[in-house]
């Protein structure tokens, strides 16, 4: 028995003391902030590939960096102190892939390698600690497109962390600003944890596309120009692959003024068509499937939109516990349409169903958009649940709305705002078979003379304890 514990002893001390940290400054890092850093962060990076695996450590200081590759059974530790800058010398980042077929989906969704650390194909690869990558030198621009710079000699440095066809990863404690087009950004990727981050960037937040088994947790992300958290279903891995069984919970997501969420003066920005936000979409090539969104805040964001236009299934979506305040343009948002951005043999409808809603409070909402749940004709949404919700609106519409023509989705970009005000301020749902709404009542902070219900072709509707102010015998609830 004792002889036993000693072995185990002496086998942990072995694997203790095999884990070895790589400094990069030992492979001649500055941490300056003027002389370029990533090929001696790569070193570290390579000699600990070379031996198997092992942590590489950033300390304290600022290290100016074009491209940084990650590899297989690496950690690259950001110490507290760290910062690694995104360098303005756009020949310090490596060019963009050669695609090799038709591209379906934007730039930054086709292009990985004109990132700031990106990594294809490896395993068990972890980016940690409570250092910060700024991405002052990334541009926010979608610039990356067939021919331009696609497999020239310089990249555009367009995405802070971009990871393809990962298996594996772990992004943790980090603090990311200025991210680009993408802070982080993850495709066709399995086995995902993305937690304790804090994102305070210039576009997207978190993107998550074509992946599964994916956890997104404990995060911060101020979005004031684009989306917060995001699932995608694109064509960039040249097949519809599902982004599915993924959960997200106990996030806030925001829309202030880039860097007040960083330095706590929490600034809300002026909002031009989107900001903040929770989102399934727009690219949805492969659909989503067995999607989990729990105990999240938004605040002066847009609020929930999930998205099916592409030709892909949107299915198996359940959320719970969410606050909203100080909402843009709508509060929740469920469409499907015929975009159809694919390959044209394509023949399969989008389809929408089985998604059930509950426990939501949204204060100081939009008058633009009330609850929006709308399908396409002869392709209905099925089996929508909404329950246990509470809004307040601002108000302020006008009578003529319920009775103005409100566009189908069909082929349009898939955003309420352009188009225009929703015939009732509450819920407006169209082409829908099954629909139950259980306790959903609404507020409104200025008289507003819409219905506060209109069912479009809804089959199978159930409502139950649905309240709302009516005005002027205005009633509350209409059926066409």
């Amino acid at each position: 028995m004792k002889s036993t514990i000693i072995t185990l002893c002496l086998l942990a001390l072995s694997s203790a003391v095999s884990a070895k940290d790589y400094d990069v400054r030992a492979y001649g890092a500055k941490g300056n902030g003027t002389t370029l850093d990533h090929r001696s962060i790569d070193a570290a990076i390579d000699a600990a590939s070379k031996a198997g695996g092992g942590r590489v450590v950033v300390p304290a200081g600022t290290y100016l960096c074009g491209s940084i590759h990650l590899k297989s059974n690496i950690e690259l530790h950001i110490e507290a102190g760290a910062r690694i800058l995104a360098t303005s010398d756009k020949s310090a980042y490596d060019p963009s892939e050669v695609f090799g077929g038709p591209e379906y989906q934007d730039g930054g969704h086709t292009y990985f390698h004109n990132s700031l650390i990106w990594a294809e194909g490896q395993q068990n690869i972890s980016i940690t600690g409570q250092g910060m990558i700024d991405g002052e030198g990334l541009t926010r621009m979608d610039t990356e497109k067939a021919g331009n710079v696609q497999g020239g000699s310089i990249g555009t440095g367009d995405k802070a962390i971009a990871l393809k066809r990962c298996r594996d990863v772990t992004i943790r404690d980090i603090t990311i600003y200025r991210g680009g087009h993408f802070a982080i950004i993850v495709t066709g990727c399995d086995l995902v944890t993305i937690d304790n981050v804090l994102i305070d960037t210039n576009r997207d937040g978190i993107d998550i596309d074509c992946c599964k088994y994916v956890t997104v947790s404990n995060s911060k992300v101020n979005t004031p120009h684009d989306d917060g958290i995001v699932l995608k279903a694109s064509y960039a891995l040249k097949k519809p692959v599902a982004c599915e069984h993924v959960a997200i919970t106990n996030c806030n997501v925001t829309g202030f003024k880039l860097g007040t969420l960083l330095d706590g003066t929490y600034v809300p920005e002026k909002v031009n068509w989107v900001c903040g936000r929770i989102k399934l979409g727009t690219e949805s090539n492969g659909g989503y499937k067995n999607i989990a969104i729990s105990n999240c805040t938004l605040m002066w964001s847009s609020g929930l939109a999930f998205e099916e236009v592409d030709q892909g299934r949107m299915e198996n979506i359940v959320v719970t516990n969410i606050t909203m305040n100080h909402v843009h343009h709508y509060p929740i948002y469920i469409t499907t349409g015929c975009r159809n951005r694919g390959p044209k043999e394509v023949t399969e409808p989008s389809f929408g169903g089985d998604i059930m809603i509950s426990n939501i409070i949204a204060n100081d909402v939009d008058s633009l958009a009330g609850i929006i749940v709308t399908g396409m004709p002869g392709v209905p949404l099925r089996n929508i649940r909404l329950s246990d919700i509470f809004v307040r609106y601002r108000g302020g519409g006008s009578p003529d709305l319920k009775d103005k023509p409100y566009r189908e989705q069909s082929t349009h970009y898939p955003e309420p705002r352009w188009a225009g005000p929703t015939p009732a301020y509450g819920l407006f749902a169209r082409h829908v078979d099954g629909l139950y709404v259980r306790n959903v009542h609404f507020e409104t902070l200025r008289p507003d003379f819409r219905p506060g219900v209109i069912l479009d072709d809804v089959k199978n509707d159930d409502l139950q304890d649905v309240k709302g102010p009516n005005e002027n015998g205005v009633p509350f609830m209409i059926r066409r």
